[in-house]
């Protein structure tokens, strides 16, 4: 096999962020050409397919700025430091939806853009029942929505939902 490995022969980070930070890497290509490489540095983080006692689906509805408009998803959050995956998903989906699983496990690892970012993002799969409180984060602003399986399906294939993990949990649900 042909070798591709780019060696990092210079590293400097040109932003810090509370949940993101930004390197520039120098790369040295198989080849010996050099060359540039950004990269967002950003940590775990899980999303979760939920399926409530009837059938239906939990998603969630939330303003996304970098968009400048309401998306579609799965819920999802940012692993906080020495939390275990499976913790942050429980408290993702409780935080946000209100819902306490049943039953929670894991489908896999998803890179939702490999070409720039190291974020990766744990998904579960919920068994959940009803609702109790939220407990959203003083910056977010949440809408549950409840779909069937079809109506997911026809919203994806109608372009509705656009969000790559979402997009990615869900073929996970449905192959696994």
């Amino acid at each position: 096999t042909q070798n591709m490995h780019e060696k990092t022969i210079g590293s400097k980070t040109v932003f810090k962020g509370r949940i993101l930070s930004v390197d520039v890497l120098d790369v040295e290509f198989p080849d010996g050409r050099t060359g540039t490489r950004e990269i967002i540095r950003h940590g775990a983080a899980v999303a979760v397919i939920a399926r409530r006692r009837d059938g239906r689906f939990v998603f969630i509805r939330q303003f996304r700025k970098a968009m400048e408009r309401v998306c579609f998803e799965v819920m999802a959050g940012n692993v906080d430091p020495g939390e275990e995956m499976e913790a942050a998903a429980i408290r993702e989906l409780k935080e946000e939806t209100g819902y306490a699983p049943d039953s929670i496990r894991f489908l896999s690892s998803i890179y939702p853009s490999v070409g720039y970012c190291t974020e990766r993002i744990d998904v579960f799969y919920a068994d959940v029942h009803e609702p109790g409180e939220t407990d959203f984060d003083p910056d977010e602003n949440i809408e549950t929505v409840l779909v069937t399986e079809q109506e997911m399906d026809d919203q994806i294939r109608t372009g509705k939902v656009q969000d790559a993990k979402t997009l990615a949990a869900w073929a996970l649900y449905k192959t696994g």
